[in-house]
Order: structure tokens, then C-alpha cells, then sequence
């Protein structure tokens, strides 16, 4: 979805649709995509906002050679469901858990 922006600063990806904003927050760390918390708020519900936010987080860590690190529940079950959409990007699993 092109409509997601990765706000660094804020270490969060974000999608606003009609005043409202879905997010992915993360922090990096030594080579590290920490995964912290998927947020999307009742009235962007039922559109598969936060599986496309966990997908820009998988692009980001592609691009950067970043280890994703799924702290987030949503994150790490969408992760362990989708395992197509993650191609070569390292998951540490224990770290995680």
C-alpha cells in the first residue's frame, strides 16, 4: 500500500485515512527492526491496515539488512502466518518471545 509513510522520527509506519491513523511502532537497534505495537483504530477496522503495516516493516528490513524482532502480537502471529511475504529477512523468534 503506497498510502503507508515510515515516520522515522516518530519510529513509527502510519496510514491516515478519513482523520484517522493506523501504526506500526518500532525502534531499531544494532541491526535490529523491534516490532512494538500495531494500533488501528475502530473506524479503519476490517480493512487489513496492520497486515500492510507489518508489510512496510518487512520491506524496510529487506532494504536496510535489518533483523525483525516481533515484540507486537499482531506482528508476530501475521509474520508466522505469512512466512511467503518475508523472503530472506531474518526473524529472531527468541528474542521475541
Amino acid at each position: 500500500m503506497s498510502d503507508i509513510i515510515d515516520n522515522e522520527v516518530a519510529q513509527r509506519f502510519e496510514v491516515t485515512k478519513d482523520g484517522h491513523t493506523a501504526e506500526l511502532t518500532y525502534r531499531t537497534d544494532a541491526g535490529r527492526l523491534v516490532l512494538i505495537h500495531t494500533g488501528v483504530p475502530d473506524e479503519l477496522g476490517g480493512h487489513g491496515l496492520a497486515g500492510e503495516l507489518v508489510k512496510a516493516a518487512v520491506r524496510k528490513a529487506a532494504a536496510e539488512g535489518l533483523t525483525i524482532i516481533p515484540l507486537c502480537p499482531y506482528a508476530r502471529e501475521w509474520l508466522q502466518t505469512h512466512d511467503d511475504a518475508v523472503g530472506d529477512v531474518e526473524i529472531d523468534w527468541i528474542a521475541s518471545s
